[in-house]
């Protein structure tokens, strides 16, 4: 008998499967232990990696913004190296260097034959403020990314020393590779694994060196170039400079030295506040400081642009003027030694007025008459003892006599002579002291004794020589006190400097009145 093939054809109809047509689809049920797993199960964030597991992402805090910096800086000297991934939005803003090297037209001079830009932006060209590009964000705008492009390009900078032991070391422009150290090294986010990786001992170790990092402060460097470009990045990103917080004179060199650097790279107008408020954090000492080297601080105070230093170290330079213009000649701009010169032709003036003022001081009678020798004898001697006092002290000394055949016998008046002059600081102050400090009582008495029969009778003054002689120191101290009201203007001190409860500055041989207002101030011209 002949088999015949089996065939669906064959079979009954009820063996046979068919699709079901339904008006709707079915909803597909799991099985019970997916639907209770996918309820409970816990979703692990990548920010809960740590270094050394397999979700690791590179630091991205200043000096090395791996994922988001797109500006690479190396400092080598001395055999001590200094890496920085920056941002190109945040420099150009802080420096004019910055913002032109790594403009546009610059940049495609010194990247010629390299894509500067990958991707997309590759194609379509340079996005331009208003456009938003791939990742949505609006082109332009100063907002640092979250996440980097796969490709992109970056600007790189290396501390060139130059030919000659004369140049300043000066950051060149190199060309730009797409990773921090060389190479096509881009950082990848990692795919997310299904479910967390096993901890392992580098990781243990790296979370601990992670914890202690923390508490450890930022060292700075040891070279002094180094800590100068240091400093600078730091202020740039918003950090406080590492400076000497106790040593005023080391401090000083610190920041003269930042701003010198800031200057080379147009960045005074960011460094500048941050070194004003470094040094104000001294007070007194700074003042004192200030005091003792003026020209120095007025150089320091330009480039900060710090009211307070520079006007504080002014007052001192027009006082002691031109005592320190060859230190400032040729190294301050022609703006600040105009400004000294007007200044100080300010303050020699009112010296000249002031002068005249007390050379034209005068006594009075009863009647209202001036005093002479006709009508008051005894207060034109008080005003002219006064008046000799005066011209002696403001006057140049006279010429040297002619040498006296005994050479070991010098005359009296070259003893004199060697009396080192009262300096106009201490004129002026002498004056308004109005006491005792300027002819005392000896003096007077000195002095009224050359007068013709005072003090003939006998060794001693009788009574009527001793009223004469109170009557005598009474009108020499009124003249005294208009000499001190003449002079009051000068002895005004817009010091920062505590120069006692009077102003009278004692150790100080020059005025301190002068005054800087708002518009004197050169870079604000």
């Amino acid at each position: 008998m002949t088999q015949k093939s089996v065939s669906t054809y064959d079979l009954p109809s009820y063996m046979v499967s068919h699709p079901q047509q339904t008006d709707h689809a079915l909803t597909t049920r799991r099985p019970a232990s997916v639907t209770s797993r996918s309820t409970t199960t816990r979703r692990h964030r990548s920010s809960r990696s740590h270094t050394g597991g397999a979700s690791f992402r590179p630091q991205n805090e200043f000096p090395n913004f791996a994922q988001t910096g797109d500006l690479e800086i190396i400092i080598k000297a001395e055999g001590q190296e200094k890496r920085y991934m920056l941002h190109r939005l945040i420099l150009a803003q802080c420096s004019g260097f910055f913002e032109a090297s790594t403009s546009e037209d610059w940049s495609r001079a010194q990247a010629q034959g390299v894509a500067p830009i990958l991707g997309s932006v590759q194609s379509s060209g340079l996005a331009k403020i208003g456009e938003e590009d791939e990742y949505g964000r609006e082109a332009g705008r100063a907002t640092i990314p979250t996440a980097p492009p796969r490709d992109r390009y970056r600007w790189r900078y290396e501390l060139d020393w130059g030919n000659k032991d004369d140049e300043v070391p000066m950051l060149v422009q190199k060309p730009a590779t797409s990773s921090l150290f060389g190479g096509d090294q881009t950082y990848h986010p990692p795919a997310a694994p299904n479910k967390p990786s096993a901890p392992t001992n580098s990781f243990f170790r790296s979370f601990a060196a992670m914890q202690s990092a923390a508490h450890t402060p930022h060292q700075a460097p040891d070279n002094d170039l180094i800590r100068d470009y240091d400093n600078l990045f730091r202020i740039f990103y918003n950090y406080p400079p590492n400076l000497d917080p106790l040593n005023i004179a080391e401090s000083y060199i610190q920041c003269k030295s930042l701003l010198n650097l800031a200057d080379m790279y147009d960045a005074l107008e960011v460094v500048g506040p941050r070194i004003d408020h470094h040094l104000l954090q001294f007070q007194s000492r700074l003042w004192k400081q200030i005091a003792k080297y003026p020209p120095s601080y007025l150089k320091l105070g330009y480039l900060a642009r710090s009211k307070v230093i520079f006007a504080e170290a002014l007052i001192h330079v027009v006082g002691q003027w031109p005592a320190g213009s060859n230190q400032l000649r040729n190294h301050v701009p022609e703006a600040v030694f105009d400004l000294i010169q007007d200044k100080a032709e300010e303050l020699a003036e009112k010296q000249l007025k002031t002068e005249g003022k007390l050379f034209r001081l005068t006594l009075t009678t009863q009647r209202g008459e001036r005093v002479s020798p006709a009508n008051s004898y005894m207060d034109w001697l008080a005003l002219s003892l006064f008046r000799q006092w005066l011209v002696e002290n403001t006057s140049p000394p006279p010429p040297l006599p002619p040498k006296t055949p005994n050479l070991n016998q010098p005359s009296p008046r070259t003893q004199q002579q060697n009396k080192p002059p009262i300096s106009a600081g201490h004129l002026y102050r002498l004056l308004f002291s109005a006491g005792p400090a300027y002819l005392p009582h000896d003096e007077l008495k000195k002095f009224l004794k050359i007068s013709k029969g005072f003090g003939a009778e006998g060794n001693g003054i009788s009574e009527h020589r001793r009223e004469e002689l109170r009557k005598f120191e009474r009108r020499v101290d009124d003249v005294k006190g208009m000499a001190r009201e003449v002079v009051r203007p000068l002895m005004r001190s817009f010091l920062e400097l505590d120069l006692g409860r009077d102003g009278s500055g004692v150790g100080l041989g020059y005025l301190t009145c002068t005054r800087l207002e708002e518009g004197d101030f050169p870079w604000e011209g």
